[in-house]
């Protein structure tokens, strides 16, 4: 089936060709706000367009009992689609896709696909370590209204390429949404191949892969199937490597540290489509220093943590996480403060 015909539900007649070389809209990022996108009917995104941008995991604001908070998230879709995102990557490492029950994930799904009213696509992450879960959570994320899935490899037991690649086509033949590979062995212990993942990226509902291995070798094997489909998106979402990711020719990014600092990325997207190698320099640094907030305790609560200082949400993580304590939260507001948030203790 020609790639066309598979994304053809995707909102508004929307296509899977590029609208502009820089991402998802007409216009420049930062001349757009979420209020102006929202009035603005017109408004369309494209997969291509959505995935050669920032992606940014979002995190899952929680209440005190575990449910979702679905005020503070909508404050996290905001604040990513104000900043000039392209796209809404849910229920992945950041939102704790693996650690909430079905009746919260579904929650999480519905909010944000409220929240951001059509103006970019949701990503929603099956992040369950077997076949037949997935392909449960990959149905219910499609009624919930996901416009994508995000698959990786099973995990818990280890496996080979061709088990991978059995799991990933039984959930592809369970749904009819296109689908973004994610490949993270340091969760899953099995690392998706290059040569797995081209095999897979025949078909044509394969929108490319998030990569957040740190392997650069790997990186680029991904990049190099490319060349054989053109519109193949390859995403970054390892923040250590941004910029060098951007400049060897990955088409966007997936970083944690966009549900609070969206611009930051973005910029850094732009400089790279310039070949801006000294701001690219720069923006990195900044990132690379922002980065070590992860270093306070584990760093899924101190990401957390730096979104509740700056009114997102509680910094509250699924158990059996803590909350970062008060002395790692008085350290994550110093290093906002040094790079201009205005953090609130």
């Amino acid at each position: 089936m020609r790639r066309e015909a598979y994304l053809a539900r995707t909102p508004q007649g929307h296509t899977s060709g590029p609208t502009r070389q820089m991402g998802l809209f007409q216009q420049p990022f930062e001349e757009r706000s979420a209020r102006a996108m929202a009035a603005d009917d017109t408004t369309k995104w494209t997969w291509d367009g959505a995935l050669q941008g920032i992606v940014p995991p979002m995190i899952s604001p929680l209440t005190p009992n575990g449910d979702a908070d679905t005020d503070a998230l909508a404050a996290v879709v905001s604040r990513i689609l104000a900043g000039g995102c392209s796209g809404l990557f849910v229920l992945g490492g950041c939102g704790e896709g693996a650690w909430l029950t079905r009746e919260r994930r579904s929650a999480v799904i519905r909010a944000a696909t409220r929240a951001a009213g059509g103006r970019a696509p949701i990503l929603a992450g099956i992040m369950l370590p077997a076949t037949g879960p997935a392909i449960e959570a990959a149905r219910q994320a499609a009624d919930d209204g996901a416009d994508a899935l995000v698959l990786g490899s099973p995990y818990y037991f280890g496996v080979d390429a061709a088990a991978q690649q059995r799991h990933l086509e039984a959930i592809l033949r369970s749904v009819a949404l296109p689908v973004l590979l994610y490949n993270i062995p340091q969760a899953t212990h099995n690392p998706l191949a290059p040569e797995t993942v081209a095999r897979l990226g025949r078909d044509p509902r394969i929108l490319g892969i998030k990569d957040s291995a740190g392997d650069f070798e790997a990186f680029q094997g991904f990049l190099a199937i490319k060349k054989g489909r053109a519109d193949f998106r390859v995403l970054q979402g390892n923040e250590h490597f941004a910029s060098s990711s951007l400049l060897l020719g990955a088409d966007g990014l997936v970083p944690g540290m966009a549900n609070f600092a969206p611009g930051l990325f973005v910029d850094l997207h732009r400089a790279a489509a310039k070949g801006d190698a000294a701001a690219c320099a720069g923006l990195q640094e900044r990132i690379t220093d922002l980065c070590t907030l992860h270093t306070y305790g584990h760093w899924l609560p101190a990401l957390k943590a730096a979104c509740a200082l700056l009114g997102l949400g509680n910094g509250i993580p699924s158990p059996p996480l803590l909350p970062a304590t008060a002395e790692q939260r008085q350290a994550i507001a110093a290093i906002l403060a040094r790079h201009g948030f205005d953090p609130k203790p």
